[in-house]
């Protein structure tokens, strides 16, 4: 079966369901209010999206038709999860790639190994390769891709294949040879686990007001 080209907001929807399920499992499957503060979150993501609750509901029911997302009720909220590994047929390490490259962009291998920690621990940077290698060389169509070496860069990107083929612009780099910024990993790090911490409180506090009828 083929895979269906998703747009840019249903692959960061399947991206956060994956992650969250990871990451604050308690709150899994995630309410509508969840999954919309996810998309939205301004750190872990490239490119920072601004997405409205109407455009979220229209972009479930397109990966719904696809069987990505799942729909379950939970007292009386709707919550949503995600069927990636048995529909794409691959593993949970393979997932937890696309999912980072969903959220996250074109990354190296290495960047892939540091973002991916939360939601799978490999081992070292060849480990991440070959899952790429094979999720770049599958029989019923490639999943990523390797993009050109940008100038002065000593190692490859990848991207994920879920939206369509690169535009041109990421298959001719920039000349731009400038290092990026370095960021302060554990800051960031602890950005995003307070984050998930203040979802995750939401989340309790939505299943509360939900039982008394609030």
């Amino acid at each position: 079966m083929s895979v269906p080209v998703l747009s840019a907001l249903e692959a960061r929807i399947l991206g956060v369901l994956v992650e969250k399920q990871r990451t604050v499992p308690d709150t899994y499957p995630l309410s509508l209010n969840a999954l919309l503060a996810g998309c939205n979150q301004k750190t872990s993501r490239d490119p920072v999206m601004s997405a409205g609750e109407s455009d979220v509901l229209a972009a479930l029911d397109a990966l719904r038709s696809h069987s990505f997302v799942i729909e379950s009720s939970g007292g009386r909220v709707i919550r949503y999860a995600h069927n990636t590994e048995r529909v794409l047929s691959v593993p949970t390490q393979s997932v937890a790639i696309l999912s980072t490259l969903m959220l996250r962009g074109p990354q190296t291998a290495a960047e892939l190994r540091a973002n991916c920690e939360r939601l799978h621990r490999f081992a070292d940077v060849s480990a991440v390769e070959a899952f790429l290698d094979e999720l770049s060389e599958r029989g019923d169509g490639a999943l990523v891709c390797m993009l050109p070496k940008a100038p002065g860069s000593r190692e490859n990107r990848w991207m994920h294949l879920l939206c369509g083929e690169p535009g041109p612009e990421l298959l001719a780099p920039s000349a731009d040879t400038r290092p990026a910024p370095r960021s302060d990993a554990a800051l960031q790090a602890r950005v995003e686990q307070l984050e998930e911490e203040v979802a995750g409180l939401r989340e309790r506090l939505d299943r509360v007001c939900g039982e008394l009828g609030l």
